[in-house]
């Protein structure tokens, strides 16, 4: 069975830091585009940032330049290293998993983040 799953949200104050973790199980990590999207309250889900089979990362506007997307290959897994967090920032984190070769995505069941102060 395919796991895709977060951990690492909470409660942060303006300005601060918080890291992200998904880990995809196996079979599909090392086949997939890993990203990492965000589903404010009353808004769609969005990409924040992704990383490609081949290493390549790219991050949507309002977070590039604070966030860095990051794997570990041994580990199945990916990071999302979020700094300098603005209260805008507040919303569920969802990891993803797009298996290119079925263009199947997988989603975990997310982490909240909230910076407030």
């Amino acid at each position: 069975q395919v796991q895709v799953m977060e951990s690492g949200g909470g409660l942060v104050q303006p300005g601060g830091s918080l890291r992200l973790s998904c880990t995809a199980s196996g079979s599909i990590f090392g086949r997939s585009t890993m990203g990492w999207y965000r589903q404010a309250p009353g808004k769609e889900r969005q990409l924040v940032a992704r990383i490609f089979v081949g290493g390549v990362a790219d991050y949507a506007s309002s977070v590039e330049g604070r966030f860095t997307i990051s794997r570990d290959l041994a580990k199945n897994t990916i990071y999302l290293q979020m700094n300098s967090l603005k209260p805008e920032d507040t919303a569920v984190y969802y990891c993803n998993a797009l298996v290119l070769a079925s263009n199947t995505d997988y989603w975990g069941h997310g982490t909240q983040v909230t910076v407030s102060s």
